[in-house]
């Protein structure tokens, strides 16, 4: 019996039937494919991370006159992006590393490193900020990180309007 159902395996195969076998695209395919690829800069979203830490701290003083206020939204942000930075130049120093399991390991010790590092900023961050606000503190380090999903949302965006024109 022929079946031409890609998923359909004979009874005794060794493939579990989940998924139809893979090809290599060949260099037409590749290079079709490739402009719609998607671009990903680590830095890019570290640095509209930071205009948006930037922009937080602006909007807290201004509305709220507490300089104290914004020291605190302004240490939130930085625990979220001097960590950020030292990851992302970690990674892009080894992304020449041949062996993928090499570049695996990378990317868990520098992960652990940021983690470390920005548990270590916010339990200092009483003996740096005298008058700390952790309302204020939580709120920029909250923000700030979340700004990182506006940075990727902005970056796809940006991409797909480039292959549409």
């Amino acid at each position: 019996m022929i079946v031409s159902d890609p998923y359909y395996t004979e009874a005794g195969d060794d493939v579990d039937g989940l998924e139809p076998e893979s090809k290599p695209l060949t260099f037409e395919e590749a290079a079709l494919l490739r402009p719609k690829l998607v671009g990903f800069s680590p830095w890019r979203v570290i640095g509209i991370q930071a205009l948006v830490g930037l922009l937080l701290v602006a909007v807290v003083w201004l509305v709220s006159d507490q300089l104290a206020w914004a020291k605190s939204v302004g240490y939130g942000a930085l625990a979220v992006l001097v960590p950020a930075v030292l990851f992302a130049r970690g990674l892009t120093r080894q992304s020449g590393a041949s062996a993928p399991g090499a570049a695996l390991v990378g990317l868990f010790v520098w992960e652990f490193v940021k983690i470390i590092l920005t548990l270590l900023m916010l339990v200092a961050a009483p003996r740096v900020i005298g008058d700390l606000n952790w309302l204020a503190l939580l709120a920029g380090f909250v923000v700030t990180m979340k700004a990182s999903w506006l940075a990727m949302l902005w970056q796809h965006r940006r991409k797909v309007s480039l292959t549409v024109s």
